[in-house]
Parts: C-alpha cells; sequence; structure tokens
C-alpha cells in the first residue's frame, strides 16, 4: 500500500486546487480517502478527481468535519450492463483504479485555511 498526503490551504476567496502526488502519478487501486480538518471553514466543498480522465472519486459538501470515505465504482459486464446484487439490485461496487495525479478542488474554505488529505492506493 501507498499513501498519498497533501495539505491543501485555501486562497483570499476560499478556494484551491492541489494534487497528490504534487508530481509523478498515483498507480493502483484506491483504497481511501481521509480527509482531516485543519481549520477550513464550515462548510468547505470539495471535489476529488482522477486528474487524467476526470473520474470523480469523491465530492462532498458542506463538511464540517474530519471523515474517512472507501469510494467504489458501479460495475458492468462486458455487454455495459450493470452488474446488481440479486434481482432487486444494488449495484456491485469495486475499487476504483488510478494512474494518474488525484486532483482536490476546494470551495468555500475560508480565507487562507486548510485541511490535508490522505489517499491509501493499494
Amino acid at each position: 500500500m501507498r499513501l498519498y498526503e497533501v495539505t491543501v490551504t485555501t486562497a483570499a476567496d476560499g478556494s484551491a486546487t492541489a494534487y497528490a502526488p504534487s508530481s509523478g502519478r498515483a498507480r493502483g487501486l484506491l483504497e481511501s480517502i481521509q480527509y482531516e480538518k485543519v481549520d477550513f471553514a464550515d462548510g468547505v466543498d470539495f471535489t476529488i478527481t482522477d486528474e487524467e480522465t476526470g473520474e470523480s472519486l469523491w465530492t462532498d459538501t458542506n463538511i464540517n468535519a474530519s471523515e474517512i470515505v472507501r469510494p467504489r465504482a458501479p460495475t458492468h459486464d462486458q455487454g455495459g450492463v450493470a452488474k446488481l446484487y440479486a434481482s432487486g439490485g444494488t449495484a456491485v461496487g469495486e475499487r476504483i483504479g488510478i494512474v494518474s495525479r488525484i486532483k482536490i478542488a476546494i470551495a468555500q474554505g475560508g480565507n487562507v485555511k486548510s485541511g490535508t488529505f490522505r489517499f491509501i492506493v493499494s
């Protein structure tokens, strides 16, 4: 497993963009994202994506506390049909493959405030 950690600091308007890793690429399956609130304003919004593909890894709004998530993507068969649990069906999720940097976009974070993101990749 590899850990990619980045502390993001906002501009005066409360926005910021950062990348993990800061150079090179993250490679593997995304196991979890850990957000540690340092002093971002309450109500911070963030969008975390694969920089190259734009695939959403985690989007959340109005966050007031630290969080840990384990994002999963829905899976499909070879015909593009969604795989479902049982007949009524909840989507089958799988870890998300990463082969580029992870992009973190912050909004409403407050004037020169920060938070830390940790990405666990296997």
